[in-house]
C-alpha cells in the first residue's frame, strides 16, 4: 500500500513540475512580441524566440507586428452641400511600439475603429458631394495622417486609408442626372454659339477682302458659276458685275440709291 502512495506521490509532482515548466516556456514567432509584467510592472519587451517566464509571478502579453486590416463599416454623412450618403473605409495598420499597444490603450483595434469612424463622418463633411467623387484620393491621405496622429501615442502606424464606396440614394441619383444633361446641353449651346461666331468674323473678313480686291471678287464668280454648272440642273445663270449694276441707274437718268 505505502509503495502506490510514493508512486501516486511522485506523478503529482513530475505533472506539477511540467505544468510549471510548460507556463515557464514560450514560443514567439518573427512577428510577434511579448510585452512582460513582473508582479503586474511592465520589465520589458522579449521576442522573437524562446522566453523563459517566472511562473505566477510574470506574465506576458503577446502583440502581433504585421500590417492588420481593419473594415470600417458604412457611416451615414452630410456633405458640405447637404447631401446624405453613406461611406464606407478600409484601414491598413499596424503596432509598431508593443509597449503602447499594450499599456496605453485597452483594446487598440476597438479604439482605431472607432477613431477611423469619426474621423472619416468629419473629413468627408467638410467637402462637397463632387470632391468625395472626384478627389477620393486626396480625402484618403487627409484621413490617413489625421489618424496617424492621433494612434501614434498607442505605438499605431496608420499606413494607407481607402474609401471603397460613396452610396447615394436613388432620387439624388436622378437629380445629378438631370444636372449632368443640363450641363451638357448648355455645354453644347456654348460650343455653337461660339462656332457661329467665329464664322461670322470669318464671313466679315472675308467679304473685307473681296471689297478692296475687285479682281477676287469676279474669281469669286466664276467659281461659283462652276459649281452651278456641275450639279446638272437646267438653270442657266449669267454672270452680273456688280460694277455694271451701279452703272445701270446713270444710263437712265436716275441716281443709285
Amino acid at each position: 500500500m505505502g509503495m502506490f502512495t510514493d508512486i501516486a506521490f511522485y506523478l503529482v509532482i513530475v505533472v506539477l513540475l511540467l505544468l510549471l515548466i510548460g507556463s515557464a516556456i514560450k514560443i514567439l514567432r518573427e512577428y510577434q512580441r511579448g510585452v512582460v509584467f513582473t508582479l503586474g510592472r511592465f520589465t520589458g519587451v522579449k521576442g522573437p524566440g524562446l522566453i523563459l517566464l517566472i511562473p505566477y509571478v510574470q506574465q506576458m502579453v503577446r502583440v502581433d507586428l504585421r500590417t492588420l486590416v481593419l473594415d470600417v463599416p458604412s457611416q451615414d454623412v452630410i456633405s458640405r452641400d447637404n447631401v446624405s450618403v453613406r461611406v464606407n473605409a478600409v484601414i491598413y495598420f499596424r503596432v509598431i511600439d508593443p509597449e503602447k499597444a499594450t499599456i496605453q490603450v485597452e483594446d487598440f483595434m476597438m479604439a482605431t475603429s472607432q477613431l477611423a469612424q469619426t474621423t472619416l463622418r468629419s473629413v468627408l463633411g467638410k467637402h462637397d458631394l463632387d470632391e468625395m467623387l472626384a478627389e477620393r484620393d486626396k480625402l484618403n491621405n487627409d484621413i490617413q495622417e489625421i489618424l496617424d496622429i492621433q494612434t501614434d501615442a498607442w505605438g499605431i502606424k496608420v499606413a494607407n486609408v481607402e474609401i471603397k464606396h460613396v452610396d447615394i440614394n436613388e432620387s439624388m441619383i436622378r437629380a445629378i442626372a438631370r444636372q449632368a444633361e443640363a450641363e451638357r446641353e448648355r455645354r453644347a449651346k456654348v460650343i455653337n454659339a461660339e462656332g457661329e461666331q467665329q464664322a461670322a468674323a470669318k464671313l466679315l473678313e472675308a467679304a473685307e477682302i473681296l471689297a478692296r480686291q475687285p479682281e477676287a471678287m469676279q474669281l469669286r464668280y466664276l467659281n461659283t458659276l462652276n459649281v452651278i454648272a456641275g450639279e446638272q440642273n437646267s438653270t442657266i445663270v449669267f454672270p452680273f458685275p456688280i460694277d455694271l449694276g451701279n452703272l445701270l441707274p446713270l444710263k437712265t437718268g436716275k441716281s443709285p440709291e
